[in-house]
């Protein structure tokens, strides 16, 4: 059993008060009673994102007595988007990172370390399908993940927003483009976007980014992994850098 995940009625919603971040909640369908009238007041003061499913996929997280509520403690800090962009930065030059539609948690530990390694501003995700904050992730991003801040958005199109009200132009990692990664200026702030490896950006995301990239790839390949592609576009950009200084 995963040692962040939590259980139970009382235990989740004293998590919620004493401030602990849930980074997913699981809620059984069609759930009754007193406490669960409590429980949902206090997501709904919180602002506390949950997904509500069917009882056999909580069965399926736990076989303990989980009384309708699975939870998952984020072992970080989640920081909220407009925090993020205010924190103070040691870099001139800021870095972040959006993922969308990034589920697997190898992926999402080993774009976290390479966002560490070349001191990346932040990791933006979403509060849906994205990978949840577990065991698998901070050990594949070898303790990247308590170097660099994450945040959680409802909408990756209103981050997307928002950073561009800050000037931080985006860019979205794609096929769908002639324009290689080589041939763009990586040296200002920008977002870079990636997708998931089997449905990459979606189209919605997509037209809201100011340049659209990709990395030169053999007819006998269609596609890199999303880490690895994540990690070739970064280190262009330390290319640029290290050049221009």
């Amino acid at each position: 059993m995963s040692s962040n995940l939590i259980y139970g009625m009382h235990p989740v919603m004293e998590a919620l008060k004493s401030g602990q971040y849930i980074d997913k909640l699981f809620i059984q369908k069609n759930l009754k009673g007193g406490l669960s009238i409590s429980l949902f007041e206090i997501l709904k003061e919180k602002n506390i994102n949950f997904k509500l499913v069917p009882i056999e996929k909580l069965n399926r997280l736990t076989k303990e007595n989980h009384q309708g509520v699975v939870g998952y403690i984020s072992p970080v800090k989640i920081f909220k988007l407009e925090d993020l962009l205010e924190e103070k930065s040691e870099f001139v030059n800021k870095i972040y990172i959006l993922l969308d539609g990034v589920t697997d948690p190898r992926n999402f530990g080993a774009i976290i370390r390479t966002a560490a390694a070349v001191d990346a501003t932040g990791i933006i995700i979403p509060e849906n399908n994205s990978a949840p904050i577990n065991e698998d992730v901070i050990k594949t991003s070898a303790g990247g993940i308590f170097k660099i801040p994450i945040a959680k958005v409802k909408h990756l199109k209103d981050a997307i927003f928002l950073l561009q009200s800050y000037g931080i132009k985006s860019i979205a990692a794609t096929e769908k483009t002639d324009k290689l990664a080589y041939h763009t200026d990586l040296i200002g702030d920008y977002a870079l976007i990636m997708g998931s490896e089997g449905k990459g950006i979606q189209y919605s995301i997509l037209k809201l980014c100011d340049e659209k990239v990709k990395l030169p790839m053999s007819e006998h390949i269609s596609s890199l992994n999303v880490s690895v592609a994540c990690g070739i576009i970064l280190y262009e950009s330390v290319r640029q850098r290290i050049i221009i200084n």
